[in-house]
This record gives structure tokens, C-alpha cells and sequence, in this order.
């Protein structure tokens, strides 16, 4: 069972659970719904914004004109910044003691339609009240923002959705990956090898970033020699536009992802990008995954949403070589998730955003108290 925490009410939900709960270490989880009004709930990120040593959320909307974070404990309601039209992506990071939001807004899927506005934003005193804003670069359909370690300092990495010409359906084009410096704010070009639609980051750690787009899962790393990029796998190998990957996710000794692009195939390899294996083909417009050991057992299991026929949440583990799912929210749509120790209690959380939804799923652990599968 799961439990729905509101603020009215508990409510038990039952779930469909492909297998027992014991035999797949599925955590129980409490459903606190921290907000129903998010129009175009888009992306959820784990931030300290106050300063106060505890995680706090900032959830992004692209139907609404505000940026808004929700404070631990409490989960009280702010505005980060304010007047902003369809916002898209944003990253946090504290950068020598100053904390920065950059935000990428005024996205729209066709290029010729997307302004593709990036926004630095720097708090004005109390952190509480809505942060200043300073536009800092314009590319067309900027999309995902990530901040990570670039030869040992803080960037803000931008990855477009589409190339500034791109037309759909097929969104001929080749898309830039650019960076930003914090302080000088201009604009520093990674590659343009990437094609078609660009639609999934992952970040695996200084100098080294993961990309999903039509031509598959590439790394790019920073070296001596500058930035290399290398496959790790073309993804779906059906034609074009449906061909690659989506989404990625990395841990575990495993490489997840959502192929194709906004696809129905939920996609598990190895390390390094082989043995193409499909574990689900249900979901209607996949659109987050995420890999995690929430019994803190040294087994991993995959989380992902999407978007369509209503919407959902799963989650996979693997139990004697096959993956079993397990629906964790049946009617939700899900646009994105993070991963983190929300309470401190030692147990990874969840939180998701989709529609106009907003839950924070809190981990009470498993069953079985996360003991290891014998």
C-alpha cells in the first residue's frame, strides 16, 4: 500500500503490484501533495535556496508566470522570481558562497517560434522574496540547463531541443551545447555534433555529461585535448524521427533511458551501452527516469513517469534476472522526478511534477526494513 497524505485527509491507496512487495523490495512511500496548481509542471530541483543546510524544491511550471520553491520542513510555498513566460528548465548552485539560479524561458518546440530567453538570477537579500533577473543569452528552444564541475569550477551547461532551423517532424538540424560561466555570464560552445532532437541530460560527474537525442546516447567529456564525444549507444533503431533516445539515466552499473523521443519503451543497458534490453513498452509519452538504491541495499531499481492516457509513475526492480514493475502513482502525469534524502532519515525520496501536480513521495521504507535479497 501507499499512503496519500493531503491536507484534509489520509487516504490508503491500493496499486497494482506486478509481483509481491516483498519478493521486489518495493518501498512503501507517503504521497504528500504539495501543490495542484502548477499549470505545465515541468522539472523539479533539489536546492538549498535559503541557506539553511536543508533541501529544499523549486518546481517549474511553464504555464504559469512564476518560479516557485517549496521550504523544508514546512514545505511553505515562495517565489523565487516572478513575470516569466513559458519557463522550460532551470539549475541551482552556489558559487563561492553566492547562490544562482539560471533559467531558460520563452521555449517553444519550433524554432521559429521559440525566443529562447536565458536568465541569471541572483537573490536581493532575503532569499524568501522573488530574486533579481538578468537576462544573459537568447538561443532558440534552449531547454535543458544543468549546472556541473568544468575543469574544476561551476558551469551552467545549455542544451537546446532543436537546432534554430529545425521544422518538425523530422527536426533536421544540428543542435548546439553550449556553457556559462558564472560571473561572465558569455556564451562558450562545447559541440555541435548532436542532431535532430536533443531532449535528455544527464550529468555523470566533473568534466563528463551524458546526452539523449535522435542519433542516441553520447558522452562528452573534457580533456587536454578539449571536449571528446563518444557513443555509447544509437538507441531505438528505428528510422528516423523515431529513432535514439529520449531520456537517460545512469547508476548501478546500468545505463536507463526512454526511447524514442517522448517514447513508450522504457530501455535498460549495460555500463557501457550494451545489450539492448526493453522492459516495459506501455507508457504514452515517456518523459523522466531515474536510477536509485531506495533501500540503500546495493540494488538499484529505475523510476520512471510519463505524460500520456493519464498519466503514471512505475517503478522496476530486478528480481532473478527479470525486471518486475510496479505502479507507484496510476494517475499522474509525470513530467519529471528527482531523487534526494528529503527528511534526512536516510531513505532517498521522491519528488515529481506533471499537469498541474506536485508530490513529494516520501520513503518509509521497504517491506522487508531494506534487508539484502538473499
Amino acid at each position: 500500500m501507499i499512503n496519500i497524505v493531503t491536507p484534509m485527509r489520509t487516504l490508503v491507496l491500493h496499486f497494482l503490484v506486478l509481483v509481491s512487495i516483498a519478493e521486489a523490495q518495493v518501498p512503501r512511500f507517503a504521497i504528500h501533495e504539495l501543490a495542484t496548481d502548477l499549470k505545465g509542471g515541468y522539472q523539479v530541483v533539489v536546492a538549498d535556496v535559503n541557506g539553511d543546510g536543508k533541501p529544499d524544491l523549486i518546481a517549474l511550471a511553464s504555464g504559469i508566470p512564476d518560479l516557485v520553491w517549496f521550504e523544508n520542513p514546512t514545505w511553505k510555498r515562495h517565489v523565487l522570481g516572478a513575470g516569466f513566460n513559458r519557463m522550460i528548465n532551470c539549475a541551482f548552485e552556489v558559487v563561492d558562497g553566492k547562490p544562482f539560479v539560471v533559467l531558460a524561458h520563452e521555449f517553444n518546440n519550433e524554432a521559429s517560434k521559440s525566443i529562447g530567453i536565458v536568465s541569471v538570477l541572483i537573490p536581493d537579500g532575503d532569499p524568501t522574496l522573488p530574486w533579481k533577473a538578468r537576462e544573459i543569452d537568447r538561443i532558440p528552444t534552449s531547454h535543458r540547463i544543468r549546472a556541473f564541475k568544468l575543469d574544476g569550477k561551476t558551469v551552467f551547461l545549455n542544451t537546446p531541443l532543436t537546432a534554430g532551423d529545425a521544422r518538425p517532424p523530422d527536426y533536421r538540424g544540428h543542435v548546439p551545447i553550449v556553457y556559462y560561466r558564472p560571473g561572465a555570464w558569455k556564451r562558450e560552445l562545447i559541440s555541435t555534433e548532436e542532431e535532430g532532437v536533443l531532449h535528455g541530460v544527464w550529468i555523470e560527474g566533473p568534466d563528463s555529461f551524458l546526452t539523449a537525442s535522435f542519433v542516441g546516447i553520447h558522452r562528452y567529456a573534457f580533456t587536454k585535448k578539449g571536449w571528446i564525444r563518444t557513443e555509447l549507444t544509437p538507441g531505438d533503431p528505428s528510422p528516423w524521427p523515431k529513432s535514439g533516445s529520449s531520456d537517460v539515466a545512469v547508476g548501478g552499473g546500468l545505463v536507463a533511458a526512454i526511447e524514442p523521443w517522448h517514447g513508450s519503451q522504457v530501455v535498460v543497458y549495460d555500463s557501457a551501452g550494451k545489450r539492448r534490453q526493453i522492459i516495459d513498452s506501455s507508457m504514452t509519452d515517456g518523459h523522466t527516469i531515474q536510477v536509485a538504491d531506495l533501500n540503500a541495499n546495493h540494488h538499484t531499481q529505475i523510476i520512471a513517469g510519463y505524460r500520456g492516457a493519464g498519466g503514471g509513475l512505475n517503478l522496476y526492480d530486478r528480481v532473478k534476472g527479470e525486471w518486475l514493475r510496479t505502479v507507484l502513482d496510476p494517475k499522474t502525469p509525470t513530467a519529471a522526478c528527482v531523487v534526494a534524502d528529503l527528511n534526512k532519515d536516510g531513505r532517498l525520496d521522491l519528488a515529481c511534477v506533471g499537469a498541474t501536480s506536485f508530490k513529494w513521495y516520501e520513503n518509509l521504507g521497504g517491506p522487508d526494513n531494506g534487508t539484502p535479497r538473499q
